[in-house]
């Protein structure tokens, strides 16, 4: 029995995405075309691999153990591939979530550099300060600024962003320019969605504890968070080199009270076995992130 790779292909997407309509739109075809690809396979194997009704999709108990192995397997057979055609151009579809500052700061200006190495490579940038489900959403490779708590992904640490609070003058003239912490009782922050409750994290001299406070707005975007301070909205812990980018539109405050530093980390979702096309794209942002951002980026 032969399996079908383009047929395993939607099926992978079909299933993490519980939507053909989503799985055919990133694959580049028609949802019929999709639907004949599943069809086609579970006639292969002799078994129903989705469930399907009116508002969901999802994997059947011999669903899920092809889902399983399924990555692997199409890894497994690109690496088989490239054994043999090692001078071969690298070509397909590379799926890239990143924070929005760094897409459009550092990476998109750089993009012509790896197109014009690789011209029949797809790069698809998705930027965006939310926190996606890399693999359900169909992502090869995201850039994660913060923690990560997600099993499944395989990544390399690029560094970690040293931390500052500051404000606005406006905001400063009108509350005052905290000099403890508690006169920060007195103070709003502005509230980054992404975070449970509104707080200033600090480090007390043993560990980082978190000081609740009251905000104004809350915000999910990084820019939109950035402009929330400028306006006077209440403050804000930051990269330091935000500092220097508006110079003359915020004041840094409690410096000896700043947060932890963030880390900075690429991650991909092929587990062992990362495709050829991935692995060249992974190795580009490495390298272009460790050196162009190297003032938003401190390096261990």
């Amino acid at each position: 029995m032969s399996l079908d790779l383009d047929a395993l292909k939607v099926f992978v997407r079909v299933a993490e995405l519980n939507s053909f309509t989503q799985a055919a739109h990133q694959l580049g075809m028609p949802k019929a075309r999709a639907s004949a690809h599943v069809q086609k396979l579970e006639a292969e194997l002799g078994t129903q691999l989705l469930q399907r009704s009116t508002r969901v999709v999802r994997p059947t108990p011999e669903g899920e153990q092809l889902l399983k192995r399924a990555h692997g397997l199409l890894a497994e057979a690109e690496e088989v591939a490239a054994l043999f055609h090692t001078s071969r151009a690298l070509r397909g579809r590379v799926r890239v979530e990143v924070p929005v500052l760094i897409a459009r700061d550092f990476i998109i200006p750089r993009v012509p550099e790896l197109l014009a190495r690789h011209p029949q490579l797809q790069l698809d940038i998705s930027a965006s300060d939310r926190l996606v489900a890399a693999a359900r959403e169909g992502f090869d490779l995201v850039l994660r600024v913060g923690p990560v708590n997600e099993p499944g992904l395989v990544g390399r640490r690029i560094g970690e962003a040293q931390m500052m609070n500051c404000a606005s003058p406006s905001y400063l003239r009108e509350h005052g320019v905290p000099r403890t912490l508690d006169d920060l009782r007195n103070h709003f922050v502005v509230h980054y969605a992404m975070d449970p409750a509104p707080g200033f994290e600090y480090f007390d001299g043993e560990t980082y504890q978190e000081l609740p406070m009251r905000s104004l707005v809350t915000v999910d975007n990084f820019d939109v968070y950035e402009a929330a301070c400028i306006a006077g909205l209440g403050i804000v812990q930051v990269p330091r080199p935000m500092l220097e980018r508006h110079e003359s539109k915020l004041v840094e405050i409690l410096p000896e009270f700043s947060a932890r530093p963030v880390p900075i980390t690429l991650l991909h979702t092929h587990g062992r076995s990362v495709p050829r096309r991935v692995r060249a794209v992974m190795t580009w942002l490495v390298e272009l992130l460790s050196s162009a951002v190297s003032e938003l980026v401190h390096a261990r």
